[in-house]
């Protein structure tokens, strides 16, 4: 079947971090193999076969924000990519599940992050939720990258798990949120 395996990015053992890569590359030639920025704590899960091949992978990002006047620890999802031949087998379903679990129980008080407008019913379906109308700004303040920029369809998925995060999602909703993690990870 295979399992969820989770490392600090700079702690991946070399033959699972070059499988990851491969996955990674499959998904976007020529920007599979880029690390993170450290001050975003890096955290890589890979979903493993039996056999030791990576069919899965993806990256949690975690920070502060600020947003409506509150600090948040937020945590998000960045690389996410099945290697094709693999596709359609719950392996990517399995891992953003985890994925959304392990930064449930981080302490973080929200996850949060966009993908392709595509890809809402597979987020979705692995628990994570739409947040409607919010509009995530990364880069940086001097220099913003916003989700809903030139040539781009997102949309930002959320999970909200502390009773403070749960109390004010409404001020996330239709929202733009800065949370700005820095010139690397543009927009994790």
């Amino acid at each position: 079947m295979g399992m969820v395996r989770t490392f600090a990015e700079c702690e991946i053992p070399s033959a699972l971090r070059l499988q990851a890569q491969a996955v990674r590359e499959e998904a976007w030639p020529g920007l599979g193999g880029g690390a993170h920025d450290s001050a975003l704590d890096p955290r890589t899960m890979l979903f493993v076969t039996p056999d030791g091949e990576v069919t899965a992978a993806l990256d949690i990002l975690s920070k502060d924000l600020v947003h409506d006047g509150r600090t948040y620890r937020a945590s998000g999802l960045s690389a996410v990519a099945t290697a094709e031949e693999h596709r359609g087998k719950g392996h990517g379903r399995r891992l953003v599940a985890a994925a959304r679990e392990a930064i449930a129980h981080s302490g973080a008080d929200l996850g949060l992050f966009t993908c392709d407008s595509g890809l809402r019913r597979f987020y979705g379906s692995a628990g994570w939720t739409v947040l409607e109308g919010a509009v995530v700004i990364g880069g940086t303040p001097e220099e913003p990258f916003p989700s809903d920029g030139p040539g781009f369809d997102k949309v930002t998925m959320a999970g909200f798990f502390t009773e403070r995060a749960r109390r004010h999602a409404d001020t996330f909703r239709c929202s733009r949120i800065g949370l700005y993690p820095g010139e690397i990870d543009r927009l994790w």
